[in-house]
């Protein structure tokens, strides 16, 4: 399944997860010398570049069983948990260091906090290598040094408003960021709910980065293809409204049909996702004025959608809907960007 059939647009790949398992030849290992067979670090970098990807890698900097196997019951004991021994520290630097000097990621994505004092040392490692590379904000757990970052990264979460300072929320499809044979179609995100979320993240100036668990094989289940397929057929008809797209005053209303919609712009227009299926060919829409002359479509239907401005309400002739491809959520393309 290549990736270009999803929309994807990046790659976090894990190179080492709490087991200490490292997927690339590092040259520093532990005395388990626990090393993947395979450059897939490197494998899988130069496949995702080929598409014209960006590739980002995720460490866990703070953890590590094969180092330190410490039981963690809530979230001050996986605080407590972070290794903080200088050996540690080396070791872990030793890693970033190989990693950024061999694969050149755009991203740093560390997990689980970071020995105190050393993530400066690796930040600037890697800005002075990457210039235009990024950096999550795990490696201060709790937030409490106050370290730099670029993105921050709710995970199972979504933000209420819009947050001007880039963040990207992270999750897998279904419970789980591996892969568990006891998915179901009833304990996974359906495609109507992935894309639902996805433009409500965009709306509010998120990314969103989806966790997908591969067999031992390396094959992708059919639950988790049909969801990422399902996500690539919507984004096929309105990626405009979400690939290079910004935020606009607001991320959202309700139209008084009862239809939830989220707002992106790019390149001087407005795009109004419909969230939910309109039932009649009427849409209001309060408090969105508009330029009198601007235009509006729907994109994957022909034709000029007729409008009035009634006061402050928006008032919208839609396409018969039966005659409407069926999709997760209907954008509406707005010619000009409305003041309010």
């Amino acid at each position: 399944m290549p990736l270009s059939q999803v929309g994807a647009r990046y790659v976090v790949l894990t190179t080492k997860h709490h087991d200490g398992l490292l997927l690339w030849p590092s040259k520093t290992t532990n005395q388990s010398g626990r090393v993947a067979a395979r450059d897939i670090v490197g494998e899988l970098t130069q496949a995702v570049r080929k598409q014209g990807m960006r590739m980002g890698l995720y460490y866990s900097g703070g953890i590590d069983w094969s180092k330190q196997d410490t039981t963690v019951r809530d979230f001050n004991t996986l605080v407590a948990a972070i290794i903080q021994e200088k050996a540690y520290a080396e070791y872990a630097n030793a890693h970033w260091r190989e990693l950024i000097d061999r694969y050149q990621p755009s991203i740093l994505w560390n997990d689980l906090g970071y020995p105190v004092g050393q993530a400066n040392e690796i930040m600037a490692y890697f800005y002075n290598h990457v210039p235009n590379g990024v950096v999550n904000d795990r490696f201060d757990l709790n937030g409490q040094f106050g370290l730099h970052f670029d993105f921050s990264t709710p995970e199972y979460n979504q933000l209420k408003k819009i947050v001007p300072k880039k963040w990207e929320s992270t999750r897998g499809l279904g419970y789980s960021f591996g892969y568990n044979q006891n998915d179901t179609d009833l304990n996974m995100i359906s495609v109507d709910e992935l894309v639902d979320s996805f433009v409500d993240i965009v709306s509010k100036n998120g990314n969103l980065l989806l966790n997908i668990g591969p067999n031992a094989d390396g094959s992708i289940s059919k639950l988790q293809t049909e969801r990422l397929l399902g996500l690539g057929k919507w984004l096929d008809v309105n990626g405009e409204a979400i690939f290079g797209s910004r935020y606009w005053i607001r991320s959202e209303d309700v139209s008084t049909q009862g239809i939830r919609v989220r707002y992106t712009t790019n390149k001087g227009n407005l795009y109004a996702v419909l969230l939910d299926t309109p039932k009649s060919q009427t849409l209001t829409i309060p408090g969105l004025i508009l330029p009198k002359n601007a235009k509006i479509t729907m994109l994957g239907a022909k034709g000029k959608l007729e409008w009035q401005q009634c006061g402050q309400n928006l008032f919208v002739t839609l396409p018969d809907m039966s005659s409407v491809k069926k999709s997760p959520a209907y954008t509406l393309k707005i010619s000009q960007i409305p003041l309010s």
